[in-house]
């Protein structure tokens, strides 16, 4: 176990290097010292996630017909988190170690001892809420606050009715949203896996009461599949059902998806039957519920928020099936699993990262062999404008450092293909390029005529 844990920690050390040596991760206002559990991504990083997020909304919203986007505000009205049940239940169990001062999640303790020095002189535990405040309008009082988002899901709850009426869906059918939360967390840790300040690919799916658990079964088989295919493998991944009472205020039942970081066995995904107890706590009339107002609901409606079954002309409250993700922790997971390091001949070795094409966050390096050679130069260019209409990705023209750098480079970005110009370019009568392969660092010869089709078959098919 010890060395299982040295061998985490040494790979955990290994991808924060890679992350903050290649662009994929900075720790925030660095320069200033930092904030703990904030951080900024960087040009590849950006990249990365913005692929991940794209692969994401694919599959949720352009490749279904029961799914619908929303971007809702961050900032968010305080009644909503107090009648949703966040500002009385949103917290976690804190202690102090009298010895060393250090604060810490009760919850997280092995031994009942403090994680930094190992006293067991802690206080007793006391509830912290997580939710951020901020302040309204030009006075700063009890009235004039609000709450930056803990989680994206209240959003999409509170414009249900909006989206079910614009856009005349019927059940069952789903909400989804990609988007920044925040919570205070009392201890932050493993680097980009608990932060302050993070984004969720949530949805929601309303389904009529009755077929929730056949919901959600499908929807832990569908996200599982989905993780596999972003590079993912089984073995690092395991499904854990939470017990009766490890289930949120809001759940009937809850599955977690967890995947093998360098620090154990963590939460990736979780998919949740929340009932109807978000729908139903937003539609009882309430301070400040300003529907009720402006919408008469059916007499013998159980909530304005209720929808009306064609068939029967009920109105019914939906439950609501919710796979909600950490993008953060994707990234992190998808680096875990594509850190790869490679013994070459004469002692060498190289880092390389086997990401799936589609989430590469550089898709081609355009690589001329002599950067002073004009007519080379010139068709290394001409190749990447090329292909860069076809639209597959960013392509990154690079002429810094000799080639065997420039592939080392790339294979640590987890750039699939360099393509190279070379001086043979040019001798051989259709004008052919060097392919390099990253995974396997085999290299063929390419016709830069056919180098259109062979891109779009290499990341479209």
């Amino acid at each position: 176990m010890a060395n299982d844990k040295s061998a985490g920690a040494a790979l955990m050390e290994e991808l924060f290097s890679l992350c903050k040596r290649r662009g994929f991760v900075f720790q925030s206002s660095e320069i200033y010292g930092g904030l703990q559990g904030i951080y900024d991504y960087g040009p590849l990083g950006i990249e990365l996630k913005n692929n991940l997020q794209a692969s994401w909304w694919r599959s949720m919203v352009h490749e279904r017909d029961d799914i619908e986007g929303l971007d809702a505000a961050i900032i968010t009205n305080r009644l909503v988190l107090r009648h949703s049940g966040h500002e009385d239940t949103f917290s976690d169990p804190m202690v102090d170690c009298r010895v060393c001062k250090h604060r810490m999640r009760a919850d997280f303790l092995k031994d009942h001892s403090c994680m930094h020095c190992g006293s067991k002189d802690l206080t007793e535990p006391r509830q912290f809420n997580l939710m951020l405040k901020t302040s309204l309008g030009p006075v700063n009082d009890n009235k004039s606050y609000a709450y930056l988002r803990p989680e994206t899901a209240q959003g999409i709850f509170t414009n249900f009715k909006n989206v079910a009426d614009t856009t005349a869906r019927k059940l069952p059918f789903g909400i989804a949203q990609v988007g920044k939360a925040f919570r205070n967390e009392v201890t932050p840790r493993n680097f980009i896996f608990r932060t302050r300040e993070f984004e969720q690919m949530e949805m929601e799916f309303f389904v009529e009461p009755g077929t929730d658990e056949h919901w959600h079964s499908y929807w832990v088989k569908n996200r599982l599949q989905w993780w596999t295919e972003q590079g993912l493998s089984l073995e690092n991944m395991k499904l854990d059902t939470q017990k009766p009472e490890e289930l949120a205020h809001y759940a009937k039942a809850t599955t977690d998806i967890l995947y093998r970081f360098p620090f154990g066995f963590e939460e990736l995904e979780g998919i949740a039957n929340r009932t109807d107890f978000d729908l139903a706590s937003h539609s009882k009339p309430q301070e400040g519920l300003s529907l009720f107002a402006k919408v008469k609901p059916n007499p013998d409606s159980t909530a304005v928020l209720a929808v009306r079954k064609t068939e029967t002309k009920e109105d019914l409250l939906p439950f609501v099936i919710e796979p909600s993700a950490g993008l953060d922790r994707g990234l992190l997971a998808i680096l875990t699993e594509a850190y790869t390091k490679e013994a070459l001949e004469n002692g060498r070795s190289r880092v390389v990262l086997k990401l799936k094409p589609h989430l590469a966050p550089i898709k081609l390096a355009i690589v001329p062999l002599a950067r002073n050679n004009e007519k080379i130069v010139s068709k290394a260019k001409e190749i990447k404008q090329k292909l860069h209409r076809l639209g597959i990705g960013r392509i990154k023209y690079e002429d810094t450092g000799n080639i065997g750098k420039a592939y080392r480079r790339h294979d640590e970005a987890g750039t699939p293909i360099c393509i190279t110009v070379d001086f043979d370019t040019f001798e051989s009568e259709n004008q052919t390029v060097t392919v390099r392969y990253r995974d396997s660092m085999q290299q063929e010869r390419i016709a830069v005529d056919n180098l259109v089709s062979f891109v779009k078959t290499y990341f479209c098919a």
